[in-house]
Order: C-alpha cells, then structure tokens, then sequence
C-alpha cells in the first residue's frame, strides 16, 4: 500500500509547496504596493501641513495685517492733519507706525506669498503703487499745511491710489488674497488622487491580513507546523499600518480645517474697517490660534518612521517565515 500512495503524496507535497508559494508572492506584492501608497498618502498630507505651516497662514496673515495697517496709517494721517498736529510733525507718529508695520508687512510677503509668479508681480506692483502713495501724501502732511485746498487734493490722490477699485493697493491685496485662499482650500482638503491612494493602501492591508491568516492555516493544516512568529508579528505590523497613520492622517485634516476657517475668519476680518485697530487686534489674535493649531506635532513625524519599520516588516517578515518552512520541507528536499 505505501508504494501506491506515494505518487499521491508527492503530488499533495507539490500542490502544497506551490500553495505556500503562491501565498508568499501575493503577500510580498501586497505589501509593496499597499505600503507604497500608504506612505505616499501619508507624507502628503504632512508635506501640506509643513507649507500651510511655513507659508500658508502667515501669507494670509501677512495680507490682512498690511492692509490694515495702511488703511490705519491713513486714517492716522488724515486725523493728524485734522488736529493741527500735522504742522509740527509731519502724518504723525502713528501713520509712521504703521506704515512701517505695512512695509515690514510686504517684505515678509516677498518671502511667504503663495501664489508664485503671479503673487510677486501683484507685490511688486503694490510697491510702486505705494511709492506714489507717499508722494502724495507727504506734501500734503508738510508742504501745503497751510494750503488746505491743495492739502486736501493730495490726501485725495492718496486715497485714491491706497483704495482705489482694481488698481488700488489693498484691491490688488484683495486678488492676491483671493489667490492665496483658493490654494490654502488645496493644501487642507484630500484630493481624489489622496483619498484613492489611502483606499488602496486601506485594501492592500486588509488583502495582507487575509494572505497572512490564509497562509498560518496552511502551515496549521497542510504542514502540522504551529502558528508562526514570523507571520504573526507581521499581521501585528499591518494591523498598526493600517489603524497608525490613519487616525494620525484624520488628526492633521482636522487641524488643517480648523486652520483654514481660522484664515478665512481673518480674511473677513480685514474687510472690517469700522475699527481699524480692533480688526488689526482680532487678526492678531486669530493668527495665534491658528498658529497653535499648525504646530508640529512630533508624533506624527514619528508614526511616518514607525510606518517605514513596520513596512520593512511585513516585506520580510512573511519571506522569512514561508521561506523557513518552504526550504526545510519542501526545496530541500526536493
């Protein structure tokens, strides 16, 4: 009788070594393909958070804060030309104030706008503008004080050029504020591409999962071999790829959407200008909070590097294992 059952044996050794292969190669592509997704959706999202930290918000206050501030310091000039202070010392104090705050607003624009090209020539356009703005308004401030009507033409001309519709400087704000605020809606929501890319990482690791515990029943049932530690912590790992960066993916979304109502409450607040020093003071204040809500968050940096070790698991974790028992049982010996 043992001679005729060989061929049978020999037959259900192959089907079983080639079962075992077979699980071995869809576990390794799986885990490439799942984990190449999962890591790209993941850094994603944290490079959207780093920009909208770096740039994002203090573009948008920058914006807000220099339209304010020289929508003030015109206010201040016109009230210092009013009062009679005008004659001893110029627009005033507080108009240099804050038309050095708007100035050190610009420049710091420069740096942080995020509307590319397009955003430099809106600047450097409102910086010609407002040279002109002040050589309006500077002779009105000093030479013509005792010239009224020509005072009160050269504080006309200046207004016209701070506040004018289209070619004004704070309209020409208004369009690089707008343009900021379309690409600040980009950077805070998840794209299809993003939201694709988590769907198949999510379904690559829930296929991982069924591989894995497919192939232990193999090993329990076809080869009498207990349950392998190998293939047991890389269903560990795929279990923390799949829960870790997703809940750390949701945590950032939800930080950017707050973040980015708090940007659009400061766009609104600089169309406020009932209380131009209130709405500077609510801008300030926002941009606080909205800072607190973009700090990095040194867990989620360290959940990408646990997702690298853990990928780097379930890659060879499931070689190793399937492969001890393949090259022991099955190649081996034939």
């Amino acid at each position: 009788m043992r001679p005729g059952r060989r061929p049978y044996a020999r037959a259900y050794r192959s089907r079983t070594r080639r079962l075992l292969e077979r699980h071995l190669a869809a576990m390794l592509v799986t885990a490439l393909v799942s984990m190449g997704a999962l890591l790209l959706s993941y850094r994603e999202v944290q490079i959207s958070a780093g920009e909208m930290r770096a740039r994002g918000a203090p573009a948008v206050q920058g914006v807000a804060a220099t339209q304010l501030a020289l929508l003030r310091a015109h206010k201040e000039a016109e009230g210092s030309m009013r009062s009679g202070i005008a004659d001893v010392v110029g627009a005033g104090a507080r108009y240099e104030n804050q038309l050095a705050a708007a100035d050190q607003g610009l420049s710091r624009l420069s740096d942080v706008q995020i509307d590319g090209d397009r955003g430099r020539g809106v600047l450097e356009t409102v910086n010609g503008v407002l040279t002109s703005y002040s050589s309006s308004i500077t002779p009105g401030a000093v030479k013509y004080v005792s010239d009224e009507p020509m005072q009160k033409e050269k504080f006309a001309e200046a207004e016209t050029l701070l506040t004018r519709k289209g070619t004004g400087v704070v309209p020409r704000l208004d369009v690089l504020q707008g343009n900021q605020m379309t690409r600040i809606g980009t950077l805070t929501t998840m794209s299809p591409v993003q939201w694709s890319g988590w769907a198949v990482a999510e379904l690559g690791l829930l296929a991982m999962v069924l591989i894995t515990l497919s192939a232990l029943w193999v090993l329990r049932t076809r080869c009498g071999h207990s349950l392998d530690l190998c293939l047991l912590v890389s269903l560990l790992a795929v279990v923390f790829l799949a829960t870790g960066p997703l809940i750390a993916t949701s945590v950032t979304q939800d930080r950017l959407a707050t973040a980015r109502d708090g940007l659009i409450r400061i766009e609104q607040q600089a169309h406020d200008h009932r209380d131009l020093a209130g709405s500077q003071q609510a801008v300030t204040d926002m941009s606080t909070r909205v800072r607190a809500q973009l700090a990095a968050q040194g867990w989620q940096s360290g959940v990408y590097y646990g997702a690298l070790a853990a990928g780097a698991l379930i890659v060879l974790l499931p070689a190793v294992g399937i492969g001890r028992h393949l090259n022991a049982d099955y190649w081996r010996t034939g």
